[in-house]
């Protein structure tokens, strides 16, 4: 008897006592350790299978590997991309926020009216400014693009002023030194908050806190490094790549004209953005001698707006790279139906021999679905640590780390086994409705 023959005998007497001719046990059903002993000879006859057909085997692996490879990825980095473009959005600081900015003439007569109008000026903060039960903070900014000087060359940056709780309200960490305080701001100094894109540019990774930096011909002290920041919107970019100073030394030493790019305020509540807005454009209004030269925009309606952009784009994406790894995975299932044909065409003595001896059609069957679910589990394992390997080596580049998602994991294995099963039905019918005398002529 050849070895692939031994090995689809069953052990022991097992297989006879099940047969219809067994005196003893009649139709009854195997013992547990029979049932385990079985599948045990048919995982062992499924890899011995693979084993002798290496490239076969190895195509229709790689194939289930690389569908739950894409599965296990796909599912795990969209978590990943998702929880760090929400942190991005979260670090904007524009939750409950409306900013007042200079207002663009549409028309000839809009901009004769504007002309007489100083606009946006540090000069209206006194007004716009006033107290507020329902305003947290008013934090006003103004900003001009000049070069920076240091030792070894220049630069181009932006010059920002602030006041000091522009930091926290906006969600502006310090990574090194210190930030601006109330201190600063009365006596107008020259002191400034780099930003660390513009920060790594000027000084390498060596530390700029205590050095001194010059702007349009005037000597900043750095008393600060801002922490890296997650890039999503102008004001995000031009924080990082911008020197930031007191709001006061900015109008007396970097723009004389004193004209602010914008005031952000911070509410309460979001349910008073109308109430605010009307009462801040009428004091706007109040300030410009009766010209509205100045316009609201509430950035929490344009931040849940483009996050939900973001969530259907991402939504798209996943849909198309699910597709991708599903058709791989159908691909595979294609491949373990290829591989149980050429498994019965090759095994038909042996089958016939198991039949002769006893074996039922739902032994031959369950066998021939059992090895089309090793194949199976041998790609989904293959395809799990290769992802989970991936996921820990894109770990680093994500705010809280990257993990094999479960519901993926879950999925691409459900997929993989259910393939197997449904491409492993025909093969596995063929076989048990195999008589023994055919086999066997």
């Amino acid at each position: 008897m050849s070895d692939t023959t031994a090995m689809l005998l069953p052990p022991g007497p097992t297989l006879l006592e099940t047969s219809e001719t067994s005196p003893v046990h009649g139709g009854q059903h195997r013992s547990l350790s029979a049932h385990l002993a079985l599948a045990w000879e048919v995982v062992r006859t499924g890899v011995t299978e693979l084993w002798a057909h290496k490239l076969r085997s190895f195509l229709t692996l790689t194939l289930l590997t690389l569908g739950v490879f894409a599965l296990v990825i796909m599912t795990s980095v969209m978590d990943g991309i998702v929880d760090k473009i929400s942190t991005g959005f979260s670090g904007l600081g524009f939750d409950g926020v409306v900013m007042l900015t200079p207002k663009d003439p549409e028309t000839t007569e809009e901009q004769k009216r504007f002309a007489m109008s100083p606009g946006l000026r540090s000069e209206d903060l006194s007004r716009l400014t006033a107290p507020d039960a329902k305003v947290l903070a008013f934090l006003p900014r103004a900003y001009k693009q000049t070069q920076v000087r240091v030792i070894g060359g220049t630069e181009r940056t932006f010059a920002i002023g602030v006041t000091p709780d522009y930091f926290s309200w906006m969600n502006r960490s310090i990574g090194m030194g210190r930030g601006l305080t109330e201190a600063d701001s009365k006596r107008r100094s020259a002191v400034a908050v780099v930003g660390s894109s513009i920060a790594s540019k000027l000084f390498g990774g060596a530390d700029p806190v205590g050095r001194n930096v010059q702007l349009a011909g005037q000597s900043f002290l750095i008393v600060g490094v801002l922490a890296p920041l997650q890039v999503m919107s102008d004001d995000t970019w031009l924080d990082g790549n911008g020197i930031l100073m007191p709001l006061e030394a900015y109008m007396d030493r970097m723009d004389t004209s004193h004209k602010l790019s914008q005031v952000a305020v911070k509410l309460k509540h979001k349910k008073d953005v109308d109430e605010v807005s009307a009462l801040l454009l009428s004091r706007a209004k109040q300030a410009h001698h009766g010209i509205e030269d100045i316009e609201v925009a509430d950035l929490s309606a344009e931040l849940v707006r483009s996050y939900q952009q973001f969530k259907d784009q991402i939504w798209g994406w996943q849909v198309v790279l699910q597709s991708l790894a599903a058709t791989v995975l159908l691909v595979g299932g294609v491949g373990v139906l290829s591989v149980m044909l050429i498994s019965f065409s090759d095994r038909r003595f042996e089958i016939g021999l198991r039949k002769a001896l006893g074996a039922s059609d739902h032994e031959i069957f369950i066998q021939f679905l059992l090895e089309a679910l090793v194949l199976a589990v041998l790609g989904a394992t293959a395809g799990t640590l290769g992802g989970t390997f991936v996921c820990k080596a894109l770990s680093a580049n994500f705010p809280y780390g990257l993990v094999v998602n479960p519901l993926g994991l879950l999925i691409a294995w459900a997929v993989a086994l259910g393939l197997a099963l449904v491409f492993g039905l025909y093969p596995a019918m063929k076989a048990s409705r195999l008589s023994p005398m055919e086999a066997m002529r």
